[in-house]
């Protein structure tokens, strides 16, 4: 697959579980092998990530999210996005990662900072509380 390719993958994938809450849209274009994982080092194979991915639909109704960027190099796939719940003003910034292999979503990194803890984020060296 080339890098639009990849690009198109995805984004159809995302804009399927968005628009419709379709978990089994997102399932068609994971592979068997799939793998979530998290900054801080646990991993979820393809069923416990489609299950969390379902179980977090309903108190997640309604979120909008807006993809500032989608980039592509080779068999990755890059989408930084902000997302937010309308009247709630909770806003998160993610970054998710996607590896793609014969044409199916292999393995996927996410990052989600809180907008409004990321100046906090900026000294993360130092101690909390100072």
């Amino acid at each position: 697959m080339t890098t639009d390719n990849n690009k198109d993958l995805v984004r159809r994938a995302l804009a399927g579980l968005i628009e419709t809450g379709d978990v089994e849209a997102l399932a068609s274009v994971l592979s068997d092998d799939f793998v979530h994982r998290r900054p801080d080092g646990a991993t979820s194979t393809r069923a416990e990530w489609l299950a969390a991915v379902g179980a977090a639909l309903g108190p997640l109704a309604g979120m909008q999210v807006e993809i500032l960027h989608l980039l592509a190099d080779g068999d990755h796939v890059v989408v930084h996005s902000r997302r937010r719940l309308p009247g709630r003003g909770a806003e998160i910034a993610v970054v998710d990662l996607w590896r793609i292999h014969d044409g199916r979503i292999a393995e996927g990194w996410e990052i989600i900072e809180p907008a409004s803890r990321a100046a906090a984020n900026l000294t993360w060296w130092e101690p909390a509380g100072l």
